[in-house]
């Protein structure tokens, strides 16, 4: 398939993540120039304001956007809301330095003459300082504007949609005409901010100020008022359906919502979507979908918060990372202590556990392993020196992935570099890393033929997928531990891996795949 049958095959899902990006660039540019310009009159008026409001701007702009969301999630949850937050600060410091910069850029002698003709302070700024500021301020604006649609792509971490969404989930499965699908309207749509930004700065630049090159006459006056009248119309009509659009994503008309979140890998979304569609396909039940929200510690602050309700997690990721426990292999043990931990200390349900093991695994290319004799992890270990290992970040900062790893081997490669979604197995596969971290059941294991390195130390923890529900949606709720159990026995290692596949391999809509699984399997209508 071509990346033009592509675009048309995706067209539904390309053109609302295009909406939502709208609206969170629109949304967002609008409150950056509402706080940025009169925060940059503030400190052009006053002095002392000066340097530590720019400094504050500036160590903002050093933050990394992903940190930022670390600290807001707990605070603001996720959705619409942190992504814009994070866009305005960013956005701030190109429109307070232009601000500053115009204001006081500007002849003394002009204010001088304004001051001798009476005028009061605020009649020299709105009648004067601004209005001969207003070019340097504008291209603060169009600076901040285009830079806010590609920092918009964030919005994808935490569930508030847009083309990021689209960007991330081919880099995650090597998918080239979904990485085009959102980035070219990404770049389409920054060039279109830039030219509506300066089309609003010849708009709001003074009529007097623009007709010094032309003609001055009264028709030529009349007219660009109109259009000057008409274009803040547009403007403003623009901006409140943006607003709107975002406000009301937050609502919905059903009295019975629950929130099913998801982390942001082909696996999880397939499992996102099942659940959800099983929800409404059996109860009356509307589910907002918050699909690939991020990694284990955004999706888990989201159900400890009541930012979601319900998502998929696994027993080994319960067990070491969010409760803080050695690695162990028992796979009873681990389900009994996660599934008791869980309801004591965060007052969330732990349901049946799903058949499937989506254990981390070592994975090479064929060849490579038999040229080096590898066909469990203490024969890797021997030869680990002479190879580039690629993790992926998580993984390499988990007890039971990297840390505990490395140890109980004795592990030590030639050089270690991080390395997430699918750009692991095009680095193998071209032969940039010698070996990668995967999961079990991920689909291009099988697309690409990779050697599975066994465990024969058993170190790595059972991942069995288990449904987490907060204890009081579960209560008011009850019929949803039977929908959600009915997976159970039906997903299986090679039934998950063949799902995965199916997105992976064949570029199918992960939502698409999830919902002909049910379908096939009589648990809902089509």
């Amino acid at each position: 398939m071509n990346f033009f049958e592509y675009v048309v095959y995706r067209q539904d899902q390309i053109v609302n993540a295009l909406i939502e990006h709208i609206q969170l660039t629109f949304t967002a540019v609008f409150f950056a120039v509402l706080i940025g310009v009169p925060l940059g009159i503030l400190i052009y008026s006053v002095a002392k304001l000066h340097k530590p409001v720019l400094g504050i701007a500036n160590i903002v702009q050093a933050v990394p956007s992903l940190a930022f969301f670390g600290f807001l999630i707990p605070l603001l949850g996720i959705g619409s809301l942190p992504t814009i937050f994070i866009v305005v600060l960013y956005a701030l410091l190109p429109i307070l330095k232009n601000t500053y910069t115009g204001l006081s850029n500007i002849n003394p002698d002009i204010i001088e003459a304004a001051r001798g003709m009476g005028m009061t302070k605020l009649q020299v700024l709105s009648r004067i300082q601004i209005p001969l500021a207003l070019p340097v301020m504008m291209a603060g604006v169009r600076i901040a504007s285009v830079n806010a649609v590609g920092l918009v792509t964030i919005a994808a971490f935490v569930g508030a949609g847009g083309l990021g969404y689209l960007i991330y989930s081919g880099i995650q499965t090597l998918n080239n005409n979904l990485i085009l699908a959102g980035a070219i309207p990404s770049c389409l749509l920054a060039l279109l901010m830039d030219f509506v930004v300066g089309k609003i700065e010849l708009l709001v630049t003074p009529i007097s100020f623009r007709l010094s090159a032309v003609k001055f006459d009264r028709n030529t006056n009349q007219r660009l008022r109109r259009t000057r009248k008409m274009a803040f119309a547009s403007i403003g009509v623009v901006l409140i359906l943006a607003i709107s659009a975002v406000v009301a994503t937050s609502f919905t008309g059903s009295d019975k919502v629950i929130r099913v979140g998801s982390k942001n890998y082909t696996e999880q979304q397939v499992l996102g979507f099942m659940i959800a569609d099983l929800i409404e396909g059996n109860t009356d039940i509307t589910v907002d979908r918050q699909i690939n929200l991020g990694g284990t510690q955004i999706c888990f602050e989201a159900i400890k918060s009541g930012e979601i309700d319900v998502y998929i997690d696994y027993t080994g990721t319960a067990f070491v990372s969010m409760l803080g426990n050695q690695p162990i292999s028992d796979r009873e043990q681990v389900y009994n202590t996660v599934k008791a931990d869980l309801k004591d200390q965060f007052g969330i349900e732990v349901l049946q556990e799903y058949d499937f093991n989506n254990t981390y695994v070592l994975a090479m290319m064929p060849d490579v392993a038999e040229k080096y004799g590898i066909q469990n992890i203490s024969d890797l270990a021997r030869n680990s020196s002479n190879m580039i290992f690629s993790p992926t970040p998580e993984f390499s900062n988990r007890e039971d992935g990297w840390l505990g790893l490395e140890v109980a081997y004795g592990l030590n490669f030639r050089d270690i570099r991080v390395l997430d979604g699918g750009m692991r197995y095009s680095a193998i596969t071209n032969y940039e890393t010698d070996v990668i971290t995967a999961f079990a059941t991920d689909g291009l294991l099988k697309t690409y033929n990779l050697q599975m390195i066994t465990d024969d130390q058993e170190f790595f923890v059972p991942y069995y997928a288990i449904p987490l529900v907060r204890e009081e949606t579960l209560e008011q709720y009850p019929e949803l531990q039977p929908i959600l159990e009915s997976l159970c026995h039906i997903l299986t290692d090679e039934v998950m891996q063949e799902l995965n596949a199916e997105v992976d391999s064949y570029g199918r809509n992960p939502a698409e795949v999830a919902h002909e699984f049910l379908v096939e399997q009589g648990l809902i209508e089509s």
